[in-house]
């Protein structure tokens, strides 16, 4: 390090650093910076007595304002439910097939229930609604259940296999292997069966003795076609739209251990005017029948 230049008359103190015969001056702070400095100081001080600051064990220091954003929310909220109060009432009330026939009903529907849609079912069907693996795709035209508007709104209302409903849509696949109904060879059969419907099965030779076997075994759901029943939730076999895969490993494990998709009842935890809304806007996505 070199040595540090002589110290000229009239230079402030330095603070005793030298790099490369650098000094550093101590010089004093802006007194307009102190004061700014000091004056935050006041203010954080105030605010934390002032608003909710202080973490505490259960909750938050309330603040002598009582001030709260949960509250203004809950306000805001209450608010906004009072101005809708009319319009809700009125689709609560109406005929489920008469709510698209009124524009300005159909269209608070639409939107109040892409809203209650995005909150609580986009988890399993998607922002879009286009779904995933074992939860159905709603915007194509293949229901379970069925389609119409009233239909939606059942399935919406008591949800499916779930035990919290007693009117809750039921039905219940047997597991063919799992309970030894069928052995692993005539499975590999029936899964061949079932890929012919709509597309190539892995081995042709195997497609007639599972159409015997389905006959004898699926088709009292299924249809003797495989077109499914929709009043006890069998899929249709003959579309190419599948709700866990199509291909013959993954029919070869829905037909072994069958499948028993669960979707909770809205009824409890929505208003009937909230449940209509996600039934209009799920219906108007293109699927709706």
């Amino acid at each position: 390090m070199s040595k540090a230049p002589p110290k000229l008359s009239g230079d402030p103190e330095t603070t005793g650093h030298s790099w490369d015969g650098i000094e550093e001056f101590n010089n004093p702070l802006p007194r307009w910076w102190v004061w700014v400095f000091y004056l935050t100081i006041v203010w954080g001080v105030a605010y934390s007595i002032a608003y909710p600051a202080w973490p505490m064990i259960h909750s938050a220091t309330a603040g002598v304002l009582g001030y709260s954003t949960r509250a203004q929310v809950a306000e805001e909220i209450a608010a906004a439910n009072a101005a809708n109060q009319a319009i809700n009432d009125k689709l609560a009330s109406s005929e489920l097939t008469a709510i698209s026939a009124d524009p300005q009903l159909n269209g608070y529907a639409v939107s109040a229930g892409a809203a209650v849609f995005k909150t609580w079912c986009a988890q399993c069907h998607g922002a879009g609604a286009a779904g995933a693996k074992g939860y159905p795709n709603l915007l194509d035209d293949d229901w379970l259940w069925g389609g119409d508007i009233e239909a939606i709104h059942q399935t919406i209302s008591h949800g499916i296999r779930n035990t919290e409903d007693d009117e809750a849509r039921y039905s219940q696949m047997p597991a063919f292997g799992r309970d030894e109904l069928l052995t692993p060879a005539e499975i590999d059969e029936v899964a061949n069966f079932v890929q012919s419907l709509s597309g190539t099965p892995d081995d042709a030779s195997k497609v007639a003795a599972g159409a015997t076997l389905f006959a004898d075994n699926c088709a009292s759901c299924h249809g003797e076609n495989g077109e499914g029943d929709r009043a006890q939730g069998a899929p249709n076999l003959s579309d190419a739209i599948w709700l866990y895969g199509g291909d013959h490993a993954t029919l070869v494990q829905t037909i072994t251990n069958a499948r028993f998709g669960v979707m909770p009842a809205w009824s409890g935890r929505l208003t009937e005017a909230q449940v209509r809304a996600v039934a209009a806007y799920v219906h108007q996505l293109g699927g709706g029948e």
